[in-house]
């Protein structure tokens, strides 16, 4: 390991969205972030947060959605928050289960094809 002194912070997420509104109103109307910033005209870059979370929103209208996880939340109650999903009819890729790893875990698909695995330490 390269101990170079420096000690790192927070590291927040960006996900390339086709539709900015659409996935502002999914992560703030359904995950329940909260929008801290945005910029452009039209809005072309967004930061939403709930508690220690942070997601920040990048328009990229032609992008394709990736086929494999591309963050990892960590929450209090994760059967919770895949109730909210499948109430809100949010796309289910991997189902609630407890995983050897030692998380209860999920993977969800937000409005643009993005996939986040969700978890609870077991």
């Amino acid at each position: 390991m390269n101990d170079h002194g420096v000690r790192f912070g927070r590291i927040a997420a960006t996900l390339p969205v086709r539709d900015i509104n659409k996935a502002h109103d999914f992560y703030t109307g359904v995950l329940g972030f909260r929008k801290l910033f945005e910029n452009g005209n039209p809005v072309g870059f967004m930061i939403l947060k709930r508690h220690d979370a942070e997601l920040h929103l990048t328009l990229q209208p032609g992008r394709k959605a990736a086929t494999f996880n591309v963050a990892h939340l960590i929450v209090e109650d994760v059967d919770q928050l895949h109730a909210v999903c499948q109430k809100n009819g949010t796309r289910i890729i991997k189902s609630l289960a407890d995983k050897d790893y030692g998380l209860r875990a999920f993977v969800f698909e937000d409005p643009d094809g993005t996939r986040i695995d969700v978890g609870q330490p077991i």
